[in-house]
């Protein structure tokens, strides 16, 4: 049996393919990879810093205000607390 018998029809890859095959090795996808990390890392201490430092100083300062509970329910069924509220399914 000859090679060619044992493929009964001629099989192409897919022009892409190289051209992934290259844009993987030229590191661009590590690039990517590291710029989403940072991202992700970024976002997480920001929203920590505004959480946990920004707030409660704006609080101290407009006369201790307590902003982990006030919310606007602009769609849905209001509620007492914004535990509660998005429990309910309501837009908070």
């Amino acid at each position: 049996m000859s090679e060619r018998a044992a493929v009964p029809f001629n099989v192409h890859k897919p022009a892409w393919l190289d051209e992934f095959r290259a844009f993987i090795m030229r590191g661009n996808v590590v690039d990517l990879a590291v710029g989403i990390i940072i991202g992700v890392a970024f976002t997480a201490v920001v929203n920590s810093l505004v959480k946990d430092i920004f707030t409660p100083i704006i609080g101290l300062l407009v006369g201790g205000i307590d902003f982990t509970n006030i919310f606007v329910t602009p769609k849905g069924q209001s509620a007492a607390t914004r535990a509660d509220a998005q429990k309910a399914g309501a837009v908070t």
